[in-house]
């Protein structure tokens, strides 16, 4: 994850000379005890984008994530110092406002742009604040009456999804069913009419469990309830959560309650067609072979696809006697791995069971495979 324009608090940090600040301190501005990169210059665009390019080229990272720190939230008797780059690099535009949202939206693009030329594959996503404008601001806007993203950070975040300039929003939509001036419901409803074919991952206030200011979060049904109200919505893809160590630290029981009945068994990511259409070829020669108390599974990789990728990692699936073969039943998955390595030992078998097992590819991009020719083993 990416805080695009946040260096440092100013108060607690000491830099080296070779530092961005030292050697570029006139790409910066100072806002609220923290130093910050000044969006409107075109260097400093340049720079972030080649910053995360260095990632992107060198490690094997499977996306880029923005979280939602852009110009700064206004704090009181605060003021950007960013009226010179506007003078110098308005490019006609009149209002500073208009001008500051402009600046974000030449990165949002330039980042997606930049990361897809470099790697096909790679995803790219925000996490926003989650109210875009209020419909007290906006008919098209939220049944909000909170903070918002357009006119409070200058981050116009419907625009990046309509556009097509990011892989996935989560809006960061960390309040409850209960909320008088951001009910849950109201934006999801409103996100999932407005994600304009984009992939949808609400971000969820995890850190809020069992808040002493806020009864409704003191209720542990309110995350659960969250998530089937996102799931019975066809356009919300997925949940993230903020932060994790909330849901580790298991508040009000809620972590072991989302790993027994909402996040029971693996899944694979929802694919972007966008990205890559094409899957893989099925894995061939499946063979299954009872050892002393397990059962060995080996394979051979799949020749190359048609737009030449090769697997990136394969997914092993068992069914009992009597289950119909249904790669859609997550139930079925013991494992999911990425590697080049063909073959799996089933470790927890039962003497006496018939067991069907299938094996998928999958590539980089996550697309799934046909399954292989399906293999039958009873155990003695």
């Amino acid at each position: 994850g990416v805080k695009p324009y946040k260096v440092f608090d100013v108060a607690k940090s000491s830099v080296a000379p070779s530092h961005i600040t030292r050697q570029k301190p006139e790409w910066f501005f100072n806002y609220g005890g923290k130093k910050l990169f000044n969006p409107g210059i075109p260097e400093v665009r340049d720079y972030i984008t080649s910053v995360i390019l260095n990632v992107v080229d060198n490690y094997d990272i499977d996306g880029v994530h923005f979280d939602d720190y852009f110009y700064p939230y206004g704090e009181k008797g605060q003021l950007i110092n960013d009226q010179e780059s506007f003078k110098l690099f308005s490019n006609g535009i009149a209002d500073i406002k208009d001008w500051r949202r402009n600046n974000v939206d030449l990165l949002i693009k330039m980042v997606n742009d930049s990361v897809h030329q470099h790697k096909k594959h790679m995803k790219f996503g925000v996490s926003p604040f989650g109210i875009w404008k209020n419909k007290g601001q906006d008919i098209e806007g939220s049944e909000t009456r909170g903070g918002d993203s357009y006119y409070g950070i200058y981050a116009d975040s419907r625009k990046w999804v309509k556009e097509g300039w990011v892989d996935y929003i989560n809006p960061q939509i960390y309040w409850s069913f209960a909320s008088g001036p951001a009910p849950y419901a109201k934006l999801i409803d409103w996100w999932s009419q407005n994600s304009y074919g984009r992939h949808l991952y609400i971000g969820h206030g995890a850190y809020r469990i069992n808040d002493p200011k806020d009864a409704a979060w003191r209720n542990p049904s309110q995350i659960p309830d969250q998530i089937v109200y996102n799931r019975n919505n066809p356009r919300v893809q997925g949940s993230i959560y903020f932060s994790s160590k909330s849901l580790t630290n298991n508040r009000l029981g809620v972590g072991d309650s989302l790993a027994n009945n909402y996040y029971k068994y693996p899944a694979l990511p929802p694919l972007m067609l966008w990205l890559d259409s094409i899957a893989p070829n099925r894995p061939e020669n499946l063979l299954a072979v009872q050892t002393e108390k397990n059962v060995l599974l080996s394979w051979k990789l799949p020749f190359k696809a048609k737009d030449g990728d090769i697997a990136y990692g394969f997914v092993i699936y068992r069914f009992e006697e009597g289950n119909e073969i249904n790669i859609d039943d997550a139930a079925a998955i013991r494992n999911i791995y990425y590697g080049d390595i063909t073959s799996w030992e089933d470790l927890n078998t039962e003497k006496g069971k018939t067991y069907t097992y299938i094996v998928t590819a999958l590539d980089r991009s996550k697309n799934e495979s046909e399954h292989s020719i399906p293999v039958t083993l009873s155990i003695k």
